[in-house]
């Protein structure tokens, strides 16, 4: 097959991207929502910090607090209850929108809501998961935060006139600050972005993507802090066989996987069995919440200080197995009930726990090495982001060493989920909502194929030297003989002069015409839609939408003659053809 250049000559104008001047303006764009991730991020560790303060220790303080070592009494239960209590009439009265992890909702913004988010999500998101995770929820902020992010870049691009697919970028650019502000980690929030958020890879979004990321990591020292947020120095001399026992601890977190978003989802489906309105499950969820605290205080919150004495090794294994037992358990109920909060570091403190458990029997190897993988590899299967994890795991403990048994452990994770589970923890909430997602991004096989590899030839035609008598008679063949709606009209030299259809000769014969007029006479010089064998498909495909055109005649490009035709049912070929390419097996060389 020729290259395009040489079959187009100076009329090749295809490119690598399509990125145009616009991209220049949503870079300066994301310069905004990447200070505005920034500072949205710090306004919700603050809130946070201001609410958990206030409800378990009774002073008015923004100073980060954990509740791993406090001392809960049996009245405690109540204050996840009234957390719950208050995220329920915000939701009801507020926004619907907060309801939830944040991911979801910000994905269902982009695909049917053309990435318009109400400015009343932006105020309510984070006010409403400070109030859940201060009152003693077992969340992470980066969920709410990705949504409270997302919805400032969302808004700010509503004040101007943009597209809906610019709209998008900078909805994930503002969604990607927030995340990079709250964790440190750049370079895994942009991936986020692409794996999750975007549907798409092109540098109209990938660029002021990473620009608003770096911004926010540029604003974290100021706001946030240093990063990494969780050093980590103890990855262990892996034996050759070691990447093995990697995979395995992936294969196990990958099944842990399916077993938590399996769990969640059938915890849902009782709430909404319940006889109540929705707004009263997150108070119900707040008693699990509550008494889970009176067993496990480290399981409430936040939990980043969990977080960093899993990867330092400094957690012992009945810890490890009552901080799983209890964290699973009133996370599935809380997050179930329809509550704000977010799923990363939950799914982490979970990961990590179960790493410890299995570090006593694996052979090589500091708890604390297991816990960054398992971490990773849940993290990276729940979410179906095994890019994500892996890069994840590295900035947010610095420790470069790690990232070939992260790798691993992720791709194993990930292999499992999706083979076992047929969506993701957020794409199963959209399904339940009539939306469906898919995330294998492939090239479109309307932009490879040319016209060439689908017209059919040879082609029947009709001469224009014909007469219109004969021509009516063409078409009123006797029953039985089979004639095309259309057909394309050629000279002696084979070159096309129009197109005639049966329903056009029909309504001539009523018109009446000369004696002896050809059908060439009739037809006059009109301006013939034609396509050639080197256009792409796709571009023929585009040009006939916009023409409203069923039959196109290929003609070569120098001299006209006609080579072949396009109909309709050819572009529906164009799938069919891809998916035999998946489907049909073929062995092309033998071991004999």
């Amino acid at each position: 097959m020729k290259s395009s250049a040489s079959s187009h000559g100076s009329n090749d104008t295809l490119r690598d991207f399509t990125a145009d001047r616009r991209l220049w303006v949503l870079c300066a764009m994301a310069l905004v929502t990447g200070t505005f991730g920034a500072f949205a991020a710090w306004v919700l560790l603050k809130l946070i910090a201001l609410v958990t303060n206030l409800a378990y220790y009774h002073v008015l303080s923004t100073h980060t607090s954990y509740l791993s070592h406090a001392h809960l009494a049996p009245s405690s239960i109540l204050i996840p209850v009234l957390g719950g209590l208050i995220v329920g009439l915000i939701a009801r009265y507020g926004s619907d929108k907060i309801r939830g992890h944040g991911i979801p909702e910000a994905l269902e913004a982009i695909l049917i809501g053309q990435s318009r988010i109400q400015p009343k999500v932006a105020l309510w998101k984070p006010l409403s998961s400070a109030i859940a995770i201060g009152t003693g929820g077992p969340f992470g902020a980066e969920g709410p935060i990705i949504m409270t992010g997302g919805a400032l870049g969302s808004l700010f691009a509503q004040f101007f006139k943009l597209s809906a697919a610019e709209r998008k970028t900078l909805l994930a650019a503002g969604a990607a600050a927030g995340m990079t502000a709250i964790f440190g980690t750049p370079v895994a929030a942009v991936l986020l972005a692409i794996e999750i958020m975007l549907f798409e890879w092109k540098p109209r979004s990938f660029v002021p993507v990473v620009i608003s990321a770096v911004v926010a990591i540029a604003w974290r020292p100021w706001l946030v802090g240093a990063w990494p947020l969780f050093a980590h120095t103890g990855a262990p001399l892996m034996p050759w066989w070691g990447l093995a026992v990697c995979a395995l601890v992936g294969v196990i977190a990958g099944l842990q996987s399916a077993l938590t978003t399996g769990a969640l989802y059938w915890v849902e489906e009782l709430y909404e069995k319940l006889p109540m309105h929705w707004m009263w499950w997150p108070a119900l969820g707040g008693i699990v919440v509550g008494i889970g605290g009176l067993f496990d205080p480290a399981a409430l919150g936040v939990g980043y200080d969990n977080i960093q004495a899993l990867i330092s090794g400094n957690v012992l294994m009945h810890a490890a197995l009552a901080l799983l037992v209890v964290k699973s358990i009133i996370w599935v109920v809380a997050l179930a009930s329809g509550t704000s909060g977010g799923t990363l570091a939950p799914l982490l403190m979970m990961g990590g726990a179960v790493g410890v458990l299995e570090a006593h029997v694996l052979p090589f190897g500091g708890s604390g090495f297991w816990a960054l993988i398992a971490m990773a590899a849940v993290l990276g299967g729940t979410l179906r982001c095994p890019l994500t994890a892996t890069v994840f795991a590295v900035e947010l403990t610095g420790d470069l060493r790690v990232m070939p048994a992260v790798i691993v452990a992720c791709a194993a994770s990930f292999a499992v989920t999706v083979l076992l589970m047929r969506r993701s923890i957020l794409t199963e909430r959209l399904a339940r909502r009539g939306r469906h997602l898919t995330y294998e991004y492939t090239v479109d096989p309307f932009e490879v194929m040319r016209v060439r590899d689908i017209m059919a030839h040879p082609v029947h035609t009709l001469v224009a030297s014909l007469s219109m008598r004969d021509t009516l008679a063409f078409f009123e063949a006797e029953p039985g003989v089979k004639r095309h709606r259309s057909y394309p009209v050629v000279d002696d030299a084979g070159r096309v002069v129009g197109m005639v259809s049966r329903s056009e000769v029909l309504r001539w014969s009523r018109e009446g015409w000369q004696d002896e007029e050809t059908l060439g006479e009739r037809l006059g010089t009109p301006e013939v839609f034609v396509g050639h064998p080197d256009d792409r498909v796709g571009e023929l495909a585009d040009r006939m939408i916009a023409a409203d055109v069923g039959r196109v005649p290929i003609v070569e490009r120098t001299s006209g003659v006609l080579v072949g035709l396009v109909a309709r049912r050819d572009l529906l070929r164009v799938r069919a053809h891809a998916g035999q390419l998946e489907r049909e097996r073929s062995q092309l060389m033998s071991f004999y």
